[in-house]
């Protein structure tokens, strides 16, 4: 299996910055979150209460046309919510809180419910998707802001609806200057706090057309195979036959001794007391430290990868039937291979890479990079491992980014030579 790229104009991109709000702000922005997880279980509410109507009418044997109708749609969870927050939520008016952060919560809802019915009609592309549940404090604080409500000021200010002005504890020259030249345009804005910590992320539909060709991977770029694994994060194959290895930061792995020490800090502590409050927040610092270490880890990599390389093989991983094996689950979660992937697939359509997605059930590592034998006896602690066909020895890593690199080149040299007739 294969992906062509194609080079398009303007691409959906995310713009993530950090604010810097006053503590009145923080409490402003914590109403807000509270108002969205209201909203969304005032929504679930009403959805829940209908289906369970419908049902009990069905029962009485009640015509079809005449059954009690589900609010599936955002305009009729919006409705709702008109009707009802006069009587049942007085403060929504009273503290001035943005009509926004409904209006959102109810297309997050009506959008889970689509996917829900979709799943299970078997025609929603992922996981099987369940029924929504209850939004509950834990759970995180977020809300969004549809169209560009929410929407940067200035290169250091964004304006909220609602909030007011907030800082931002980064320049946003690279979005406002985009702005206002017509290259980019906000298209939505999510809100969130982690670890006392606050957060816009912009939705954009962006002109990246002069970037993307600024940072294509230069001419004779090389090709490459790239084998993922845990002990060497990635091991590439150049077509020009050099090997490059790259290793990953393990930052939970780092962090394990830190992290059991902090939780058992806070399992000390007295429920509900203010200690327990400040001991929660370190640990979740400890966390948020993790996951921003490897995200900067993946961003640099597949960034660099899909610059400097031309076309790259990789191989269709199932991840989520990998992380059952639980002695390999924390490791396969650290080094964030689901993410890589993901990144990898839009940066090179950026960039103008080619990426060739092998299926899952290919051989790579069992099979010999010279005679192509397959080793079928292959087992997961083999590192090294000597063909009977053909005498030849073999890094297991190695070995499998030559396979996965092989199985490109035949696609992608018809790929050249159909673009080269084109622009002939």
């Amino acid at each position: 299996m294969s992906e062509t790229v194609q080079q398009t104009a303007r691409s959906l991109q995310g713009y993530r910055i950090e604010l810097a709000p006053t503590p009145e702000q923080c409490v402003r922005l914590a109403q807000h979150a509270g108002l969205a997880r209201v909203a969304e279980n005032f929504y679930l509410e009403k959805i829940r209460a209908a289906l369970a109507q419908r049902a009990a009418e069905q029962t009485y044997g009640v015509a079809e046309e005449e059954l009690t109708r589900v609010p599936w749609t955002a305009p009729q969870l919006e409705a709702l919510w008109r009707t009802a927050h006069p009587d049942r939520f007085p403060w929504f008016i009273a503290e001035g809180l943005s009509s926004r952060v409904p209006k959102e919560a109810a297309r997050c809802r009506a959008s889970a419910l689509k996917n829900w019915v979709a799943s299970r009609a078997g025609k929603y592309k992922g996981p099987k998707v369940g029924f929504p549940v209850w939004r509950k404090r834990r759970d995180g604080s977020r809300f969004r802001y549809d169209a560009d409500r929410a929407k940067p000021a200035d290169a250091r200010t964004v304006s909220l609806p609602g909030i007011g002005k907030v800082a931002t504890r980064e320049d946003m020259s690279w979005l406002t200057g985009r702005i206002e030249a017509g290259d980019a345009r906000v298209l939505g804005a999510t809100v969130k706090e982690r670890a006392g910590r606050w957060w816009i992320s912009f939705q954009l539909d962006v002109d990246r057309t002069a970037l993307n060709a600024s940072r294509t991977a230069p001419a004779g770029a090389d090709a490459c195979g790239l084998d993922l694994g845990l002990t060497v994060f990635a091991t590439l194959r150049n077509d020009d036959g050099t090997t490059e290895e790259i290793q990953a930061p393990k930052p939970l792995k780092r962090a394990l001794r830190k992290l059991a020490r902090a939780n058992r800090a806070l399992v000390r502590k007295a429920e509900g007391s203010a200690n327990r409050a400040r001991q929660a927040r370190k640990v979740a610092a400890l966390h948020l430290k993790v996951a921003h270490q490897r995200a900067d880890f993946l961003h640099q990599t597949t960034t660099w990868l899909a610059r400097t390389k031309r076309a790259i093989a990789v191989e269709t991983l199932h991840i989520a039937g990998m992380m059952k094996n639980h002695r390999l689950a924390r490791a396969i979660q650290d080094a964030g291979w689901g993410e890589f992937i993901r990144q990898l697939r839009y940066k090179t359509i950026w960039y103008g890479a080619y990426l060739h997605a092998v299926d899952r059930w290919f051989a790579s590592s069992k099979t010999c990079s010279e005679c192509k034998r397959v080793h079928r006896g292959l087992a997961l602690a083999d590192r090294q491992w000597a063909c009977v066909g053909c005498g030849a020895v073999h890094d297991r890593e190695v070995n499998a980014s030559t396979n996965l690199l092989d199985d490109m080149l035949p696609v992608l040299e018809a790929l050249e030579l159909e673009r080269g007739q084109v622009a002939a």
